[in-house]
């Protein structure tokens, strides 16, 4: 047996030893500080640059997302799927969102169960799209986008049926599916390719996104030119993100923009219809206008108004940018936006010149004139982006109003008409933006704040109303007929 003796002298023995080897580390430590210039940084997640698809793990420590303000229905989907054994991550915008101190609008998925594995597990779900299948999951109004892996086109499961591509590398199908890394590099800005795990609150990244954020930039994810012909939407994503982050677009994304913006006009006009509205009526309006402007993008979604900006017989530039902000306010302010408005409103020097052509042509009466260059307008706008009818039938009567708002004799009628909020909005435009109305738009803001009393001496004091009937081709008022007595019947 040991005696006390021998073991104090093996506890010695071991203390020197690993005090050697302490100072042995020390030494070459300092041996490679020295080796290292003074003002090179510690590497972090956030600067060190992998190659595309090596994943890097931004812990919960670092990115520093609280988790109330993950949304809890997309969490339950999430949950969800991991418990039927597949992967599943919170994606895309929502994480850039949070990282940038935003609120999210909505919360999107990514798993590897195929849409119709995924359909199966949730009880109010639908499968939407062709040429890119995804899943709705609905919870009350709100609903959970959830969309598999995808992989390239060139991937070995492609057997041409769930991915093809035109000849000029436009995607006509996109459901080749594949695996996390593979998905992240089919994504289309490096800032939209972060992935949270629920598991280790980590951040995946695959393509240096979370660096972006921070240096508050927007990369296209692999060859910029290549992917803007798989989808020429991407460039009016491009001017979305930059306008909505206030993020400045990599010099290599943003040069092939000017070039290849003519592809736009093989894009169905009902998806450019929903992105002008992303673009022009989430509340960046007037930065997504300068956006367009800056890359020659909005003659592709409203080439008439393009054409006039630098009109100088109209104002056409000052309407444009005082409808956007006034867009952007009531947005900002919570309140309700309508399409019809804002088309009413970016068209209506286009419809005003056809309509002053058409007066000089001898056309017919003002009113039939501005019904023939509302229709023609509309019919050319249509083929751009399309116009829901629920949309184009209030633009008509927002237009119609204001020819009939100079009568102010007939307030008390004008008042009740259900566009006519809209209609005094446009006005009010209008005349800020430098059209000569003399005053008309304040003599309407007046009536609206006056009493009953007020508002009949006003109309009283109107005048020039038959000369504004005449402006409308509507006919005098006519005479009721006598009706005649009935003739005595005679008796056989």
């Amino acid at each position: 047996m040991l005696t006390s003796f021998s073991i104090l002298l093996l506890i010695a023995a071991v203390l020197v030893l690993s005090t050697l080897y302490l100072v042995r580390s020390a030494g070459k430590q300092r041996a490679q500080a020295a080796q290292t210039p003074a003002n090179t940084p510690a590497p972090s997640p956030g600067k060190v640059e992998l190659p595309l698809g090596q994943r890097r793990e931004i812990p919960e420590s670092e990115h520093r997302i609280p988790r109330q303000a993950l949304d809890d229905n997309a969490m339950k989907v999430v949950y969800r799927l991991l418990d039927d054994g597949f992967e599943a991550f919170l994606v895309g915008g929502c994480i850039r969102d949070i990282l940038l101190g935003k609120q999210p609008k909505d919360f999107d998925v990514a798993t590897s169960a195929h849409p119709e594995q995924a359909e199966e597990l949730f009880r109010r779900a639908r499968l939407i799209g062709r040429r890119f299948k995804l899943l709705h999951v609905r919870f009350g109004r709100e609903v959970i986008e959830v969309a598999t892996f995808r992989a390239s086109h060139d991937s070995g499961d492609n057997d041409g049926e769930h991915g093809r591509q035109a000849e000029s590398g436009l995607i006509l199908r996109d459901n080749v599916y594949g695996t996390i890394e593979e998905d992240a590099l089919r994504r289309d800005f490096t800032v939209n390719a972060l992935y949270y795990c629920v598991r280790d609150h980590c951040i995946y990244d695959f393509a240096n996104g979370y660096r972006d954020i921070k240096a508050r930039k927007l990369r296209m994810i692999g060859d910029p030119a290549a992917r803007y012909r798989e989808d020429p939407v991407r460039m009016l994503r491009a001017a979305r993100f930059a306008a909505k982050l206030g993020f400045e677009i990599e010099q290599g994304t943003a040069e092939p923009i000017h070039q290849l913006g003519p592809m736009l006009q093989k894009i169905a006009p009902a998806r450019l219809f929903d992105e002008a509205l992303k673009l022009l009526q989430t509340g960046h309006g007037e930065a997504s206008l300068r956006q367009l402007r800056r890359f020659n993008l909005l003659r592709y979604l409203f080439p008439q108004t393009d054409e006039l900006l630098d009109s100088e017989e109209f104002p056409v530039e000052p309407l444009v940018i005082n409808a956007l902000r006034n867009t952007d306010r009531r947005l900002a302010q919570d309140k309700s936006v309508t399409p019809a408005f804002l088309f009413a409103a970016l068209l209506w020097y286009p419809m005003q010149k056809r309509y002053q052509e058409l007066l000089d042509e001898g056309a017919g009466a003002p009113l039939q004139c501005l019904h023939e260059a509302a229709n023609e307008v509309l019919s050319q706008q249509v083929r751009s982006t399309a116009i829901p009818r629920r949309f184009s039938v209030p633009v008509r009567e927002i237009w119609e109003l204001q020819l009939r708002l100079p009568r102010t004799n007939r307030a008390n009628q004008l008042v009740g008409h259900p566009r006519f909020r809209a209609a005094y909005d446009l006005l009010v435009l209008r005349e800020q933006s430098g059209e000569p109305l003399q005053g008309l738009s304040q003599w309407w803001t007046d009536y609206q704040s006056a009493d009953e009393a007020h508002r009949t001496e006003m109309q009283q004091r109107s005048h020039g109303a038959s000369e504004h009937d005449a402006q409308e081709g509507e006919a005098a008022p006519r005479k009721r007929r006598r009706r005649r007595k009935p003739r005595p019947r005679q008796d056989d």
